[in-house]
C-alpha cells in the first residue's frame, strides 16, 4: 500500500515537472507573439515634424483650391450623405453635408482618396467633431496641438471642422509622399504607431467596409 502511494506521488511529481517544462517551452518558442502583445499596449507617439515637413504643411494649408469637378462632387455627396446618416444619425443634415463637402475638398486637393479619409475619421473619432483623446488629440482626425505650434498658426481651432480636415489631410498627404504612396506605412506614421500596422489595418477595414465608391 505504501509502495503504491509513493509510486503515485512520484508519478504525479514527474507529470507536474513535465507540464511545467512544456509551458515554459511554449513561451520561449513564441517571443514574437509576446513582443507583439507588448507593442500594441504601448501608447502611440506621433513624430515631431522636421523643418521640411513644417514648410510643406504651411504650403498645403495655405492652398485653398475648390472642387475641380463640381458635378462629380455632388454625386459623391449624395451617396456619402446617405451612408453617413445611417452611421451617425446624431449629426444634423446641414452639418453632415458641410463635413462631407470639406472632406471631399481637402482630400482631393491633397491627392488623397476621400473615402479613405472617411475611414480614417471613423476610426479616429467616429465622426465626433469634439472628440478629445487622453493624450490631447482633437477633433475629427485627432490632430495633436503641437502641429499648430509647428507651423505658427496659434489661433487655429482644431475642433473646427474645416481647420481639422485641413490639418489632417495635409499631414497625411505629406506622409503618403514620404512613404511613396504606401498607404499602410503612411497611416502608421500619421497615427504614431509605425512600424506596427494594427491601426492602418483598422482604417483600411473601415474604408473598405463602409466607404468604397465606384
Amino acid at each position: 500500500m505504501t509502495a503504491q502511494c509513493c509510486s503515485s506521488s512520484i508519478a504525479f511529481r514527474v507529470s507536474l515537472i513535465l507540464f511545467s517544462y512544456t509551458v515554459i517551452s511554449l513561451f520561449l518558442d513564441q517571443p514574437v507573439l509576446a513582443q507583439s502583445v507588448l507593442e500594441q499596449s504601448k501608447e502611440p507617439q506621433q513624430e515631431i515634424p522636421d523643418e521640411q515637413f513644417k514648410q510643406q504643411l504651411k504650403e498645403a494649408i495655405a492652398d485653398a483650391n475648390q472642387f475641380q469637378d463640381r458635378f462629380a462632387a455632388e454625386v459623391w455627396l449624395k451617396d456619402m450623405s446617405y451612408r453617413l446618416e445611417k452611421r451617425a444619425p446624431h449629426i444634423p443634415e446641414n452639418e453632415r453635408l458641410e463635413l462631407l463637402a470639406l472632406v471631399h475638398k481637402e482630400a482631393t486637393r491633397n491627392n488623397l482618396n476621400p473615402q479613405m479619409v472617411l475611414g480614417l475619421i471613423q476610426t479616429e473619432s467616429n465622426f465626433d467633431r469634439f472628440a478629445l483623446s487622453k493624450v490631447g488629440a482633437r477633433g475629427l482626425m485627432q490632430i495633436m496641438p503641437f502641429w499648430i505650434d509647428a507651423i505658427g498658426r496659434k489661433n487655429d481651432n482644431l475642433f473646427n471642422i474645416e481647420t481639422n480636415l485641413k490639418y489632417g489631410c495635409a499631414i497625411l498627404a505629406i506622409y503618403m509622399k514620404r512613404e511613396r504612396q504606401e498607404i499602410i506605412t503612411a497611416l502608421a506614421r500619421y497615427h504614431g504607431s509605425y512600424p506596427r500596422d494594427y491601426y492602418s489595418q483598422r482604417v483600411v477595414k473601415a474604408w473598405q467596409s463602409n466607404w468604397l465608391y465606384y
